[in-house]
Formats: structure tokens, sequence, C-alpha cells
């Protein structure tokens, strides 16, 4: 038996081959991988006395011969391929063990050339890949270090591995190369101006219960690459699987932890903000979300943007939510979140990086692919179009509800005092019917004096304004852009609201 290993991550490598030997097996390598196991004391033979051609151009010709894919390719049951093999002094090879050059983690360099990203484009490795997992029924195919141990074992155990094993390792080097190739072709298309084709690479995070709703089946993947805020690369502390629904919630969530750098928390249910606060510290901002809607938050999601400590964590306890998320938990918080077996913690990395991120959405038969919405002007005066200017503590808020808006599906008005929600009117079919429910739900707490409200979208006619004023809004952030803007600065200034035009909107369908 014999193994051909030509590898750029040595990782194990050595190891390996060398219980190849141990079990019987003849050993070839090429260029670094030859120089290195024989550094180690293990017999290899060269490539080059394989082929009898020496490698050549730098190296990026050394397999790319028949005596190389003949004798992967040629099937053991299939005597002319046999005859074929005996005839042109070729012999079989029962492994390929190649893992393939960095082209992604050389294009990743900030400082990389054009001619870098070109060495690193492997093509004896892929060639000789899929040929040996086209053949998996003869031929073992090993692209990943991580399945070392396992063709080791089997072959100990049985003299080769198994049909099985071999079927699955091939499925796995045909993905290696297609990630592989995609990486390139998106490099390449992208440095030639060809028009944009979109190649996906995602890996399952884990298998769900069932989607939306008990009747769907659903899965968890993740993107290849790490980014921050991300759910699909948090780290789970506590508590049960995730949902479908949870998911989708707690990555809402994550969206808004990300407007702010002060200490800030938000209670989620729906994929809406229930609950929405600042606070000198993560405790006060709890208290505030939490007071902002305590019959919401039942059920719910709570994010943090700083660690939560035990205190916050001894506040929340008694609550019943479904997940608290955080970019850590205090030994002391664990403690005490840890005794209730079912909720769920999770540690998210919120490194406040300039990453910009792609939406994905999908669409019977296409899927819709967008920034993901992460800028948010700040509210300052200089965006006032009424004669009233809005305040201090005003434009504090309406910053604030500003960010929350955003987050709220729309049509979406929010209602803020102080920092925190008061009032959020979601997804109505027109803007003053969800004004109509935050402004109710902010009289119902009694908050009547000094509001502040922010709408997502332009507010089309003066109607949302002049409600407004009978339940105490005193200023009003909006984009602006309606044709109808001035009705409603006129109506503005006869009630005496101060009102902001951002010159952006925030739809959130």
């Amino acid at each position: 038996m014999r193994a051909l290993i030509s590898v750029s991550d040595k990782t194990g490598v050595v190891d390996f081959a060398r219980a190849l030997q141990q079990l019987g097996w003849e050993i070839i390598a090429t260029g670094g991988t030859m120089k290195l196991l024989r550094e180690e004391g293990l017999k290899v033979i060269n490539i080059s006395d394989v082929t009898g051609f020496p490698e050549i151009c730098d190296g990026r010709v050394k397999t790319l011969h028949p005596k190389v894919h003949g004798g992967l390719l040629a099937r053991r049951d299939v005597q002319s391929h046999i005859d074929a093999l005996k005839e042109n002094g070729i012999e079989f090879i029962d492994m390929v063990c190649v893992n393939l050059y960095p082209f992604r983690q050389t294009i990743a360099k900030p400082d990389v050339t054009m001619e870098d990203a070109i060495e690193n484009i492997d093509i004896g490795g892929p060639s000789m890949l899929r040929s040996a997992a086209k053949n998996f029924r003869d031929v073992t195919v090993v692209c990943d270090p991580q399945d070392y141990d396992r063709v080791i074992a089997e072959i100990r155990e049985g003299g080769n591995t198994k049909p099985e094993t071999r079927l699955q390792l091939s499925a796995k080097a045909f993905t290696h190369t297609a990630q592989y190739d995609a990486c390139i072709a998106t490099y390449l298309r992208d440095k030639a101006g060809l028009p944009e084709k979109l190649f996906l690479e995602f890996d399952i995070a884990q298998p769900l219960r069932y989607g939306e709703n008990p009747h769907q089946q659903a899965k968890f993947y993740r993107s290849t690459t790490p980014v921050p805020f991300s759910l699909a690369h948090a780290r789970q502390l506590n508590g049960k699987e995730l949902s479908y629904n949870n998911i989708q919630d707690a990555n809402a969530a994550l969206n808004i932890v990300r407007e702010f750098e002060q200490p800030f928390c938000v209670g989620l249910k729906h994929m809406n903000p229930c609950g929405a606060a600042v606070g000198a510290t993560i405790g006060e901002a709890w208290r505030k979300a939490y007071e902002a809607d305590q019959v919401s938050i039942y059920g719910g999601i709570v994010a943090v943007n700083r660690e939560l400590d035990g205190e916050t964590a001894a506040a929340m306890k008694p609550i019943f939510l479904e997940i608290i998320i955080a970019p850590s938990f205090s030994p002391e918080a664990l403690e005490i979140l840890t005794k209730k077996k079912n909720l769920r913690l999770l540690e998210v990395n919120m490194d406040r990086t300039g990453v910009r991120e792609r939406q994905l959405v999908s669409v019977n038969g296409g899927l819709l692919v967008q920034d993901l919405d992460t800028v948010t002007k700040t509210v300052t005066t200089e965006m006032t179009v009424t004669e009233k200017r809005p305040a201090e503590e005003q434009l504090a808020d309406m910053d604030f509800a500003w960010r929350i808006v955003k987050h709220v599906k729309s049509n979406a008005i929010v209602v803020v005092k102080n920092g925190a929600t008061v009032g959020v009117g979601a997804g109505q079919m027109n803007r003053v019917g969800s004004a109509e429910i935050a402004l109710r739900e902010a009289k119902a707490k009694g908050m009547t004096e000094g509001l502040v409200l922010a709408s997502d979208g332009f507010l089309p006619f003066d109607d949302t304004v002049a409600l407004a004023a009978q339940y105490g809004v005193t200023a009003i952030v909006q984009p602006g852009g309606s044709i109808h803007d001035n009705d409603s600065i006129v109506k503005a200034n006869e009630l005496g609201i101060a009102m902001v035009f951002t010159g952006e909107r925030h739809f959130k369908h």
C-alpha cells in the first residue's frame, strides 16, 4: 500500500506518516513535506523517483503526471485499467494526504499583492484530491488533519479504511476544493471587474428541533470567519439548546446593543424591543429597561453591553427570561444564574470594529443581499427644522430614540423619556396607528410630559404631530423627505414641539 503526502499545513503529519509506515505503507512525498519527514527519520520516496521527472517551474509542476493520476484513478475492479497501468509501469497509489496552499490566508493580509495571491493558487493539490476522491471505492483521500487519527485507527483495525469512511472523506475533499475554488473565483472576479457572482460558505452550527413552527425543519449555520456581535460564534455557558425563534430574537437584540457605547440594556420579544435603556451602570440600565415594560419582557431576551455583574444578575434572576446575552459574566453572576437550568447564557464578542457585514434574506427562488444597517447618524441641533430647538436633555433622548426605532418593525414609532423607552409601536400598516399604540402605552405608565418621539420613516401628514402633542410629546426626530414635510413643521411650530430631520431613514421590514 502506498500513500502520497503533500501538505501545506503540516499539523500532525509527521505522526500520521510514521504510523502509516509502521503499518507497512510506503510513503511518497513532495518538496517541503518530504524534507520534513526525512528530517524526522522516516523513509520517504521522492515524487520525482515515481514520475521519473524532476519538479520544475519552481515547484509549480511536480504531481501533474500520469504515474500519479493513473495510480489514483485506475479502478481495481476493471481489468483494462489494471492492464494499462502494467503496460506503462504505473503502480497504484492507495491514499492521498493533501491540503492546499493558503490562498484565503494570503489574500486576507492587508498588504497582499496580486503576485502573492496568484502564487498561492494550488493546482496540483486540488487535482490529486479530486482524482483520489473520484476513486473513493479504492483510494482514501485525507485533506483535514483532524481525520488522521480515525484513518490510522481503521487501518490498524482492519488493514484499510472502511468503505463508508472513504465515501465521507471523498465528500469532504470535494467540499474542500469547491470552497477553495470559490474563494479564488471571488477574488479574481473582483480584480477583473466582472459582474458579481455570489458564493456562500457556511458550516453547520447545530441542527434545530424545528423551525419557526413545529412542522418546519431547520438548521443553524455559521460563517467560516468569526465576526463581532455574532450569535453564530457565541459561547453558550448555560441552558438548553437555542431554538429557531430564539436565534432570530437574540440576533435582533445584538443588533440593538451594537448601537450603544454607554452602559445599555434591552429586553426583546418577537424581534422588537419591549424595553431599552441607558444608565450609569448596567444595573441601572437593566432596572430602567425592565420598568419600561414589565409585562412584555416575561419570557423574553435580555442583552447588555457590559460584563454582567452579580448584583444585576440577582435582580434578573426572579424574572422568567429565555436568554441573557453579555460580552462576559462575572463569577458571581454565573453562580447566581446557572442555578436556573434552562436559562440560556450567551457570551458574545462585542468588539466594536469597523467590520461591514452583509445581510442575507431568502425569498422564494432568490436571495436579497444588502449591507447590514450599522451606521446611525448622531442627532444634533443642526438638524432642527422648527422654530423651537431641542434642549440638551431632549437631544440625548432623541439620539437614544433614533438608535432604538431603527430596530423596530416598520412602521415604527418609539417614545422615550430619560434614556429609556416608555412606548413602542411596531409594524402597523399606517404610521399614525403605530404612534397611537406607543403613545397610549406611555400614558398607561403615567408618562404624559416631556416625551420624545422617534419615527423610522418620514411622517406623511401632520396628524402624527398633532396626536403626539396630545400625549405630552415635546420633541420629535424623524428622517424627513415627505412632500408634506412643511405641514408637519407648521403643526410642530403651532404646538411648540421641537423637531429634527436626520436625512436618513431606517426601515426594518
